[in-house]
């Protein structure tokens, strides 16, 4: 029996964000290899800043083969490059014109892999076709949080070693980036709440801080690098150096360098509580199964903060009613980059009920698939 070759995917990603354009991409590609065994070449106009997240990639090379994926520079004219007979182009990043023009009768399956979102309009046009011309239509696929959406990227992998993770796993993971010189300083007391922070410049840190300096119970702050970095240096009085401790009452931070991207989904399991932006660190945090605040990308007139609003009512549908108000206060709060240090000590006390839900959320959200296996379905139908 002849066996019919799969069909060969290419993913076109500009990096926009630094982190959260390539971050989506780069764990789809991955996702698609590994668990469908699909060939697929990955498109990246940034290599130096794609390395900041897989750091074995070689920012010199034209083109390389990553974890199953082959890596290819996205510079020059493409002029005599054959297109792949499924083409993602994510988020709306336009294709290079003569990798367009020799698509028709090559291409088949043509989809723009738009930016999550939980406004109610989604589910209306994922799916969509629009005409392109010369036989070509091109498909909108949305993530999203309900059913009749594309779901959110959720690897097998990364799945089941997240159910294997426990408690001994994140003490050993979280210590390795404590340096020789703060041991004693972190083995005087063990922290009662580990917190990670990746987030983008905002005003509302420094009274998150204080608040967690004059709490009773003592925090440590893991924070990676990141546009936020700058900030927590200037409320510590200097640069913290990556691994060593700082404290100030019972706040301690611990700087850590940019992880890789397996590495991000460790923290975000080990940590108690995880403060994440945009769109890639916010979608692994929800499957952490952990409380979670949600710095959202900003946009002109305030278009953020719909969306926002929308997936918060999602989220905190099902939540008790305290605990929901806490959670949409210290929200509102970081997002407005409001300075009410009171917001942070009420959501401070109904972290317990936060926990239990996020736990229940994750679990629901399970249940509409993943966005990669839905991508394939999806195409499995048209190619």
């Amino acid at each position: 029996m002849t066996q019919v070759a799969s069909p060969r995917w290419d993913i076109f990603c500009r990096v926009v964000d630094n982190f959260g354009d390539i971050g989506v991409c780069w764990r789809l590609a991955r996702q698609l290899a590994d668990e469908f065994d699909l060939p697929v070449r990955l498109w990246v106009d940034d290599l130096a800043s794609f390395a900041r997240i897989a750091p074995e990639l070689d920012v010199a090379a034209a083109g390389q083969l990553l974890a199953g994926v082959t890596v290819a520079h996205w510079s020059g004219t493409f002029d005599g490059v054959v297109p792949a007979e499924v083409v993602i182009e994510a988020f709306a990043c336009e294709l290079p014109a003569a990798y367009r023009a020799a698509m028709p009768g090559v291409t088949r399956c043509w989809l723009n892999l738009e930016y999550l979102s939980a406004e109610e309009w989604v589910t209306g046009c994922h799916g969509l076709a629009s005409p392109q011309g010369q036989g070509l239509q091109k498909f909108f696929f949305f993530p999203g949080f309900v059913a009749g959406t594309g779901g959110l990227l959720q690897e097998h992998r990364q799945q089941i070693e997240r159910e294997r993770w426990h408690a001994g796993d994140a003490a050993r993971f979280l210590a390795q980036f404590i340096n020789p010189a703060s041991k004693a300083l972190a083995g005087q007391r063990l922290a009662q709440r580990q917190l990670s922070l990746f987030a983008y410049p905002n005003r509302a840190l420094p009274s998150l801080l204080d608040v967690l300096a004059a709490d009773s119970a003592l925090s440590r702050v893991y924070v990676p690098d990141s546009l936020i970095s700058k900030a927590v240096d200037e409320y510590a009085g200097g640069y913290i150096e990556p691994g060593m401790l700082w404290q100030r009452g019972n706040l301690q931070l611990l700087a850590l360098p940019m992880l890789a991207q397996d590495d991000y989904d460790r923290l975000l399991w080990s940590c108690d509580v995880n403060f994440v932006r945009g769109e890639d660190s916010f979608v692994r945090a929800q499957w952490a199964g952990k409380p979670l605040v949600w710095h959202i990308y900003r946009q002109e007139e305030e278009a953020h903060l719909d969306k926002l609003a929308a997936w918060q009512a999602r989220y905190l549908a099902d939540c008790p009613a305290g605990a929901a108000a806490a959670c949409a206060a210290a929200l509102a709060a970081w997002n407005r980059e409001q300075t009410d240090g009171a917001v942070w000590q009420n959501w401070l006390r109904t972290l317990p009920d936060l926990a239990l839900h996020a736990r229940g959320w994750a679990k629901q959200l399970a249940q509409h698939g993943n966005l990669a296996a839905n991508l394939v379905s999806f195409v499995a139908g048209r190619v």
